[in-house]
């Protein structure tokens, strides 16, 4: 008889314990690693940067390689990201973009780009949530 699928959700000791719900999770060893959107916030569920989106993103790319981390993978394990900017400005999303980017190097996955009206924390610009593999499950 197969075994039951796992699901193990991954609260990272280095993110904000005020997020109310699981920094990513992985599904098995070797298996998918789900992140939630990674936000500019510090230790403290504070968010950082007010009105500077390229220092927001910085943060959200500092955080989401964090959570990752923590779940076994890394950058270059992620096969996809959604980025979701709170502006309707193209420039905007632009500038987001290439912080994400120059993060991920050479490792081009595939992406989404959106602007939206608002995000869940007070004055946040930026959120990026990613699906990677999980070649080493840390959990």
């Amino acid at each position: 008889m197969p075994s039951e699928p796992t699901i193990t959700l991954i609260r990272p000791q280095q993110l904000t314990a005020k997020a109310p719900y699981a920094y990513a999770a992985v599904t098995g060893p070797g298996q998918f690693v789900f992140t939630a959107g990674a936000c500019p916030l510090d230790t403290d569920g504070n968010t950082v940067a007010v009105g500077d989106l390229a220092g927001q993103t910085h943060q959200v790319m500092a955080n989401l390689a964090t959570a990752l981390q923590a779940a076994g993978a890394q950058l270059t394990d992620v096969v996809k990201t959604t980025i979701f900017v709170a502006s309707s400005r193209r420039e905007d999303l632009s500038m987001a973009w290439d912080v994400v980017r120059a993060a991920f190097g050479d490792h081009d996955a595939p992406s989404t780009l959106l602007g939206v009206s608002v995000l869940g924390y007070e004055n946040q610009l930026v959120e990026v949530e990613a699906v990677a593999i999980c070649p080493q499950p840390n959990t």
